[in-house]
């Protein structure tokens, strides 16, 4: 059976990378050549694994231009078809030299990391290990993992089956699972009747967003926090107003009796157009589940509207998987989820 190799990409092969199908292709992500485009892939942070010179699995790290952190690993992608036999994956731990995973013997193959079995069963998730450790060594150590996934992935079987592959390659890589989000997009269609009860109104100036900001605990729904994280070294939950550049007017204060209960940013000029922030004041909003309930689904609505109003089209908002109370009023409000992203840590 031919040598597994495992590299780094080189400049003017991208189409290699593309070479391999998307084993999930229902997934909508950012594709390869349109991220070498615009400055966040790059070949030098981009690897591939080869059997018999086909692609069958490939990792690429992001990290966009004028980032302060370190690259994420975005695209990890293994080919569920490839069969991988203990010839190929035989003989001890992998090592980098001159960029390529080679063996003892400097023949360009693919190791077994200690504990696993080669063989057939569970190729796949092997030669992914051996990938990220590889890249992982070149690239100074471990990075973050998002894995993207297609909603619902966990009732779909063969989908599970599938996603299931490059997961299972990061934790024997010593990556951690630590948290999932789940990304919900809206595209139209009539917003839920408000109440009445709640009255809207732009924000004044950074002044009263930062005296309503340190009134919530915690956000209910939190767009971009990884990328401002990465690229400018923000953390979105705790200082939003240093990542999100827009005017004042453009977030949304709920009040009830005249007083705020709840804030949101509506960011129209991003990627998509999203809510990177939406919060409930801890006093009053939260003063009942059905109070909290109708202040976060009628403060959605009302900046959903906002967006819309200046020509939006599909609104984007991320929330915590574990935060079913907001997953439900998101779908109230019309809202459907198209994607999950589980984070991987290292150890």
């Amino acid at each position: 059976m031919a040598d597994l190799v495992v590299r780094p990409l080189v400049a003017g092969e991208e189409e290699l990378f593309d070479s391999m199908p998307d084993p999930l292709p229902q997934l909508r992500q950012v594709s390869y050549a349109d991220g070498i485009a615009g400055g966040g892939y790059r070949p030098e942070h981009t690897w591939i694994a080869l059997l018999a010179g086909r692609v069958v699995g490939r990792a690429a790290w992001l990290l966009p231009p004028g980032s302060v952190g370190d690259p994420w690993l975005e695209r990890f992608e293994l080919d569920p078809m490839s069969t991988v036999g203990a010839d190929a994956v035989a003989g001890g731990v992998p090592t980098v030299a001159g960029g390529v995973l080679t063996l003892g013997d400097g023949v360009p193959t693919v190791g077994v990391a200690p504990g696993l079995s080669g063989g057939l069963c569970g190729a796949s998730a092997e030669v992914g290990a051996a990938l990220l450790s590889a890249a992982h060594e070149a690239l100074g150590g471990p990075k973050l993992y998002y894995a993207a996934l297609p909603a619902y992935w966990r009732r779909q079987p063969q989908v599970r089956a599938v996603a299931e592959v490059p997961m299972a390659a990061a934790r024997l890589a010593g990556l951690v699972e630590r948290s999932e989000r789940l990304r919900f997009t809206w595209t139209g269609g009539p917003l839920p009747t408000p109440s009445g009860r709640l009255t809207f109104r732009p924000a004044i100036d950074s002044v009263e967003i930062n005296s309503l900001l340190a009134r919530i605990a915690e956000p209910e729904v939190l767009t971009g926090a990884e990328t401002a994280r990465s690229v400018a070294g923000v953390e979105l939950a705790r200082d939003p107003l240093a990542w999100l550049s827009g005017p004042a007017e453009s977030w949304r204060v709920a009040l009830e009796g005249g007083e705020p209960v709840g804030l949101a940013a509506a960011a129209p000029d991003a990627c998509y157009p999203m809510i990177p922030y939406l919060g409930l004041l801890d006093d009053p909003a939260r003063g009942g589940a059905a109070r909290g309930g109708l202040v976060l689904g009628e403060l959605l609505a009302d900046v959903v509207a906002a967006l819309a109003a200046g020509g939006a089209y599909e609104v984007v908002a991320d929330v915590d998987a574990h935060r079913v109370a907001v997953v439900a009023e998101l779908e109230r409000t019309g809202f459907r989820r198209v994607r999950s992203r589980v984070l991987f840590a290292p150890a």
